[in-house]
């Protein structure tokens, strides 16, 4: 495995005069967003329970327009919010910084990748929201837990997800399992501009799904990417700790522990993102690879 250990295992450090982009990361928090669940047609048990499917999504979230009452965060950023996230010191010191530093490393690392396969990449905005926002996929809340938008090419994350993710799914936590929550999003960035998301449409459900086979790739990607992160020059090590740490919100996330805890039994025919063994085991087969050829879950056995 490709980890960098310190005495103490203090966990992911950037390099202090590491360049950061804040342009990559959008905020919009505290701009008037609040939203109230639209009535008619979801149950409560229902809606906790889908909410709780949708967290870490890589799909459409237009289904939730059925589900969100208005008014919503209209997406007017704070462009002053982030301007002094400009360095890897930065990112050592402060949460919202250190989620520009972490989306920078990714899609450095994404950029570079592609272009020695001869393609493009095209750089996709993070968006920190509040309590509700449009995107190009219709109105979200922050119930639905961070996700990707195919259409306005975008990730969109409250912050508020990732103490949920200890409270609500009972992972560790830490800012590595931030690490990897972005880098499963940005995984579904690569796949929308590869076309992979297009094989998802009308296979949303079931173990062998391709819902599930999309949503696993991304946890590879994510995974090969936390084992070049150092080579981004960002990010100054990644340990043994910090890897734990993402493959314990990967297991957190499984179909199958949702279900236990939220249904008391599983049923892998409504799976919709694999289970939590598939989850760690995608994510340790992109991080041992270290290469993106390595995730290649429409073909291989899951």
């Amino acid at each position: 495995m490709r980890f960098a250990s310190s005495g103490n295992d203090a966990g992911v450090r950037f390099r202090r005069g590491a360049s950061l982009d804040p342009s990559q990361v959008r905020d919009v928090r505290g701009r008037g967003g609040s939203a109230a669940i639209g009535g008619g047609g979801v149950g409560l048990a229902g809606l906790v329970i889908y909410l709780l499917y949708a967290a870490l999504s890589g799909g459409s979230t237009s289904s939730l327009d059925d589900l969100v009452g208005v008014p919503v965060n209209q997406g007017v950023p704070n462009t002053e919010a982030l301007a002094d996230c400009t360095t890897g010191q930065s990112a050592n010191q402060s949460e919202d910084c250190r989620i520009v530093g972490i989306v920078t490393s990714i899609q450095t690392y994404w950029a570079g990748e592609l272009q020695r396969r001869g393609k493009q990449y095209a750089k996709a905005p993070t968006t920190l929201f509040d309590g509700a926002v449009s995107t190009g996929c219709g109105q979200a809340t922050s119930d639905v837990g961070p996700f990707y938008c195919p259409p306005d090419r975008s990730v969109y994350v409250d912050l508020g997800f990732f103490d949920e993710l200890k409270s609500r799914f009972g992972a560790e936590g830490g800012p590595f399992a931030q690490a990897y929550v972005l880098g499963h999003e940005y995984g579904h960035h690569i796949q929308n501009l590869t076309g992979v998301l297009d094989k998802v449409q009308g296979d949303r459900q079931g173990p062998q799904s391709a819902a599930v086979r999309s949503e696993l790739q991304a946890d590879c990607y994510a995974g090969v990417w936390a084992a070049n992160a150092v080579k981004t020059r960002v990010i100054e090590q990644v340990t043994e700790a910090d890897i734990a740490q993402a493959i314990d919100a990967a297991q957190a996330v499984g179909d199958d522990r949702i279900q236990s805890s939220t249904q008391g039994q599983v049923n892998p025919e409504t799976w919709t993102h694999g289970s939590s063994a598939q989850r760690k085991q995608w994510f340790t087969t992109g991080y041992k690879a270290a290469d993106p050829g390595a995730c290649d879950t429409f073909n291989r056995p899951l």
